[in-house]
C-alpha cells in the first residue's frame, strides 16, 4: 500500500535547479529538496560558495551538480543560458536576489540596473529557457521567491520593491500561459527572515523592535520556514495551485 504522505510530498526521481543556492533561503530550499528525495543543480557565483550546500545535499545521498553564474552580469547570464537548454530540470526555484538600501533620490542607475537584472531579468531568462524543456515533458514546477515588497513599497529599497512587484506580476503571467501545458508557476513571498540581506535591519535595535511588534508570531522567520513551503509547492500535493503568491510572514500582512 502506498503511503499517502510519501506519494503526495516526495520529490524522489525529480531534479531541481535552485538559483542563489550558496546560503540563506536558497541553501535551505536545496537541502530540504534533497531531504524529500530530489537531486539538485546548484547555481551560484562560485564553486567555493556552493561547497557547503553541495556537501549537505550529498550527505543526504542525493546528487548535487553546480552551475556558476553572476546573475547581475548580463554577459554571464548570456553564457549560462545555452547550458540550460537541454537541462533535465523538473523544478526551478528562482531564489537569487540582491538589494540596495539607499534613499530613492540617491539611487544610481547602475545600482538600479544591478537589482533589476539580478531579481527580474535573469529570473525571466532562466525561466524561459528551463520551461522549454519542461514543455517537452508536459510537466514542471517553477517557484519564484517574491517578497512582502511585492505588495508594499518598503523604506529606502526602491529598486528591490520595483523588482519584487514585477516578480509577482511575472509569476501570474507565466502561470496563465504555461499552466494548461503542464507547468505550474507560483511564488513565495517571505516575511522577515534571518538572512544576510536582513542583517542591517536586525542590527538596528529600533527597527528590529518595530518589526517584531508587527509580526503576530513575535519572531523573525527561519530559512526552514520557507523551505518547507517550497517542498510543498514542488510536490504533487500542490498540483492544482497555480499563479499564487504565497506569503510566509508570521502574520505580518494580517496586521
Amino acid at each position: 500500500m502506498i503511503n499517502y504522505l510519501e506519494s503526495q510530498f516526495s520529490l524522489a526521481g525529480r531534479r531541481a535547479l535552485v538559483t542563489g543556492a550558496s546560503k540563506g533561503i536558497g541553501a535551505g530550499i536545496a537541502i530540504a529538496f534533497a531531504s524529500a528525495g530530489a537531486d539538485l543543480i546548484l547555481l551560484g557565483r562560485s564553486r567555493e560558495s556552493l561547497a557547503d550546500t553541495k556537501a549537505q545535499v550529498e550527505a543526504l545521498g542525493r546528487r548535487a551538480d553546480e552551475m556558476i553564474c553572476e546573475l547581475s552580469d548580463p554577459k554571464s547570464v548570456a553564457a549560462l543560458l545555452p547550458k540550460l537548454i537541454n537541462l533535465p530540470a523538473d523544478i526551478l526555484v528562482n531564489n537569487a536576489g540582491t538589494i540596495v538600501r539607499t534613499d530613492a533620490i540617491d539611487l544610481s542607475l547602475e545600482d538600479w540596473n544591478i537589482v533589476l537584472q539580478t531579481n527580474l531579468t535573469s529570473l525571466f531568462q532562466i525561466s524561459q529557457v528551463v520551461a522549454k524543456g519542461m514543455l517537452v515533458k508536459g510537466a514542471g514546477r517553477i517557484i519564484n521567491i517574491a517578497s512582502l515588497l511585492s505588495f508594499q513599497g518598503g523604506i529606502r529599497v526602491t529598486g528591490y520593491a520595483a523588482s519584487k512587484h514585477a516578480v509577482a506580476g511575472l509569476t501570474k503571467a507565466l502561470a496563465n500561459e504555461w499552466g494548461a501545458l503542464g507547468i505550474t508557476v507560483n511564488a513565495i513571498a517571505p516575511g522577515y527572515i534571518e538572512t544576510n540581506n536582513t542583517a542591517p535591519l536586525r542590527n538596528d535595535m529600533k527597527r528590529n523592535q518595530s518589526i517584531l511588534e508587527r509580526i503576530p508570531l513575535g519572531r523573525w522567520g527561519k530559512t526552514d520556514d520557507i523551505a518547507g513551503v517550497a517542498v510543498f509547492l514542488a510536490s504533487n500535493a500542490a498540483r492544482y495551485i497555480n499563479g499564487e503568491i504565497l506569503t510566509v510572514d508570521g502574520g505580518w500582512m494580517a496586521r
